[in-house]
């Protein structure tokens, strides 16, 4: 990417608990797949972009499921809130073995494991070229990661918050149930919200909104993509003004 015209600069991804496990399975830490998400992050770090990262923590433990079946829903989320730290753990291993300086912030303090959230330490470890990665999501029960990634995303001024999924895009229904789901090139805020579409929950959607932060959905599997989007080429779904 050297020599190559960057533009963002500064981004957050946002990773869900699923991409950690591969396709088709939904459960556990997945080292190939892992390995493969630390490759495409290590070398968009390495071309000069500061880059967050904020994981899910679905393939382990999801609160809103477990409150569905009687758990009291607070304590379910802090039970995913822990999930998303083991997520956290694995990637910045897989990272450190490819010699990306990284560190893991996490909104419940565990000092043994992670640093606390402090968003001043946030900034200069992004400064100083580290991969930051946020678990723990916002540290509040009846948050989503989702609302985390934006949060974070604006809290450290990231240029885009891009949004990693199995799909190259925004469809209009379910491209792996019908076959003639229309993807977008490009959605407004309001579109998104007024159609139901499943980009991120509407928490996440009216705070880009409000302070205008773009979001691009893209194919996280076909690797090179987060290279192809902070070079600003056409890449899924943009969600903007």
């Amino acid at each position: 990417m050297a020599g190559e015209s960057l533009e963002y600069k500064r981004v957050l991804l946002k990773l869900s608990g699923e991409a950690f496990a591969g396709p088709g399975s939904g459960f556990g830490i997945e080292a190939g797949v892992v390995s493969s998400l630390a490759k495409q992050i290590a070398e968009v770090q390495a071309s000069g972009v500061e880059i967050a990262v904020v994981v899910g923590g679905g393939n382990i433990f999801r609160g809103t499921q477990a409150s569905a079946m009687g758990m009291e829903r607070a304590r379910a989320d802090y039970m995913g809130m822990l999930a998303t730290v083991i997520n956290a753990l694995a990637l910045q291993d897989a990272l450190g073995q490819m010699g990306a300086d990284c560190r893991v912030l996490s909104a419940i303090w565990m000092q043994e494991v992670a640093e606390p959230f402090i968003r001043g330490r946030a900034l200069r470890h992004l400064e100083k070229g580290r991969v930051v990665i946020f678990a723990g999501g916002t540290g509040n029960p009846y948050f989503s990661t989702d609302t985390a990634a934006s949060v974070r995303a604006l809290e450290v001024g990231a240029q885009a918050l891009l949004k990693g999924t199995q799909v190259d895009g925004v469809y209009d229904s379910d491209p792996h149930v019908n076959a003639d789901a229309k993807r977008f090139d490009h959605l407004e805020y309001i579109e998104v919200l007024q159609k139901g579409l499943k980009v991120m929950d509407s928490t996440a959607i009216s705070l880009c909104m409000d302070n205008d932060l773009p979001i691009i959905v893209f194919d996280l599997s076909l690797d090179g993509n987060i290279r192809r989007v902070v070079l600003g080429e056409s890449v899924g779904t943009k969600v903007s003004r």
